[in-house]
């Protein structure tokens, strides 16, 4: 199977490859709508990449395995994303991290059944000083305590 972008994506590569001098500068905007065409990284779509950016398939997943926000198998419609760094670990993190788990019913880097929410775990997101924390999609929650995660997935998963 090859992977293709649709004509409006693009479109978009083509505007994204001319704003930068080298085509290899790219990679990470080109990921983000190729990631936005399928939900995740296909090794399809890192062959794509690679030839269109004059860059190995192991340069592009070397980007891809890089960045957090890139994912290479299909994901929930919504991503939680937990730290596990240091800070969060000594403020309960992984305590979030179990309730989490046990709250869903899967472990740290599965998929709820219903294609709901894939759960996993970062290294840091970068809010040390409001641990522990999680992100859900674009959403940070801090300073997180098992109650408040509760009410947190109590509205995510009620939703349609």
């Amino acid at each position: 199977m090859s992977f293709a972008l649709a004509p409006e994506r693009q479109r978009q590569m083509t505007e994204i490859l001319a704003r930068y001098p080298t085509r290899r500068a790219a990679c990470v905007p080109v990921l983000h709508l190729c990631q936005a065409e399928q939900g995740y990284i296909s090794e399809e779509a890192i062959a794509f990449v690679a030839q269109r950016l004059a860059m190995s398939p192991a340069q592009v997943m070397g980007v891809v395995t890089f960045h957090t926000r890139f994912h290479t198998k299909p994901v929930g419609r919504h991503r939680i994303s937990v730290c596990r760094t240091l800070s969060c670990a000594l403020r309960g993190g992984e305590e979030i991290l179990g309730h989490c788990e046990r709250r869903l019913g899967i472990r740290a880097g599965e998929t709820t059944p219903d294609g709901k929410v894939t759960l996993r775990t970062v290294e840091c997101l970068a809010s040390c000083g409001t641990a522990p924390m999680m992100q859900i999609d674009e959403s940070y929650y801090e300073n997180l305590t098992p109650a408040e995660v509760d009410r947190i997935l109590d509205r995510l998963l009620s939703e349609a």
